[in-house]
């Protein structure tokens, strides 16, 4: 459950983060989508380590750190796309 849990997450946290970084992107919504599932895993792995939420729970701080590791990565990807 804690796997697919993280890809619900992260769908909804790449929407968001799209929503909050607004623009276009290089390789569309799908990329962004695929993104948004990578940062949730990546932020719930780190928000695990500092202790807010944990990856197999729905919770506001799992799901906060799931948005915020999606808008490092969006952010991430399009400074490196850029260059």
């Amino acid at each position: 459950m804690g796997i697919l849990s993280w890809i619900l997450f992260g769908l909804i946290a790449g929407i968001i983060a799209k929503w909050i970084m607004p623009g276009r992107d290089p390789g569309g919504i799908i990329v962004t989508i695929l993104i948004g599932i990578a940062g949730a895993f990546v932020g719930g792995w780190l928000g695990s380590m500092v202790g807010m939420g944990s990856m197999g729970d729905f919770s506001l701080g799992s799901f906060i750190t799931a948005v915020v590791g999606a808008v490092i990565l969006l952010g991430g990807y399009r400074m490196l796309k850029k260059a």
